[in-house]
């Protein structure tokens, strides 16, 4: 095999061009991935952007970040002649590295945030959403950079409504092949046992805010046809144990009705190419018994990983009825003097 050789060449103070040598276009089409997903797969792990026009490529970023991504690379550029590359074998090379994650809890590389800073939308079907306040365009940018994201906070927030729309587009780029929505299928006070008809009929009730988000996108006969397909899976939180979702994007929704135990199991099914949104109003607990919420006790828990993400909302981003900020906020003092007096 001819010996690849790399040139450097740093152009600016956060950025480093190199060109891959030789000149393989085959490999460099195996080193790119279908729309540039291995691109895209890097510059996640490793907080970097890359670019490339043929065998150049301009690596942008810290200066630490950089060396890690321009030595990945190289030895995929190696690899490509040998073996046919897929995102799977991008993200396990990263781990076998044993190259640090770089992403910033709450730090968003400069280059993106400029890009779309003042104006972060997203196109999902026939829709173009565009977030309502700071935090809204937090998350946004958030899920751009993490694969696994949390939206904690009251009724009202576009919480699941953006969520939905993120796996939307993430659907139609073709960046994942489809599209999982789940929920725990507890209810206040309701029990499956009790409602009428088969399984599914017991199910669609609960599941049936992620269907109106959908039918409000993409229209109900195109969702109804991917549903068919299994391209948009909508199943109970209980139906994910012992899957390994790959290229899906992933919303659990209603996450403050997880017990401890239904959080770890579905976060550890999380697989290759994948990225899941947790949502969850850590106020509305409707668990029997008293048991402890699996979204309270996450945030203490993976507060510090590194490529997770949580957006807190709170009663000023609410975007229904005006009354709604009024409930949530009165609710919250109701709360605050409750404890108090358990407290005394």
């Amino acid at each position: 095999m001819t010996k690849t050789m790399i040139n450097q060449a740093v152009t600016s103070a956060s950025a480093t061009q190199i060109t891959l040598e030789p000149l393989d276009n085959m490999c460099l089409v195996n080193l790119c991935g279908q729309l540039d997903e291995h691109l895209r797969l890097i510059e996640r792990r490793l907080a970097v952007q890359i670019s490339n026009r043929g065998n150049k490529f301009r690596v942008t970023g810290k200066e630490t970040d950089r060396h890690a991504a321009i030595a990945v690379l190289e030895a995929l550029y190696k690899e490509s002649k040998d073996s046919i590359l897929d995102p799977q074998r991008v993200h396990l090379f990263l781990q076998q590295s044993g190259i640090e994650v770089q992403l910033q809890e709450d730090a968003l590389t400069s280059d993106i945030t400029q890009q779309v800073s003042d104006d972060v939308s997203i196109l999902a079907g026939r829709s173009l959403i565009k977030p309502r306040g700071q935090n809204q365009q937090d998350y946004l940018l958030r899920v751009l950079q993490h694969d696994i994201n949390f939206g904690i906070g009251p009724a009202g927030t576009g919480k699941t409504f953006l969520a939905v729309a993120c796996a939307v587009q993430a659907l139609e780029r073709d960046e994942v092949r489809r599209i999982i929505l789940t929920r725990p299928a507890v209810e206040a006070g309701e029990n499956l046992g009790f409602l009428p008809g088969d399984l599914s009929q017991k199910i669609d009730p609960y599941l049936r805010p992620l269907y109106d988000a959908l039918y409000e996108m993409m229209g109900f006969e195109k969702v109804a046809k991917l549903i068919e397909r299994n391209v948009i899976e909508v199943a109970p939180l209980a139906f994910m144990r012992g899957r390994s979702l790959n290229e899906s994007f992933i919303i659990l929704d209603e996450a403050q009705n997880t017990t401890r135990e239904q959080m770890k199991m579905f976060l550890t099914r999380i697989g290759f190419a994948s990225t899941a949104i947790v949502t969850g109003d850590i106020t509305q607990i409707d668990l029997p018994g008293g048991r402890a919420s699996g979204l309270k006790h996450v945030i203490n828990v993976l507060a510090k990983v590194k490529g997770i993400s949580f957006t807190h909302f709170n009663s000023k981003d609410v975007v229904r009825h005006a009354l709604v900020q009024k409930i949530v906020d009165a609710y919250d003092k109701n709360d605050k003097l409750e404890q108090k007096v358990v407290k005394k």
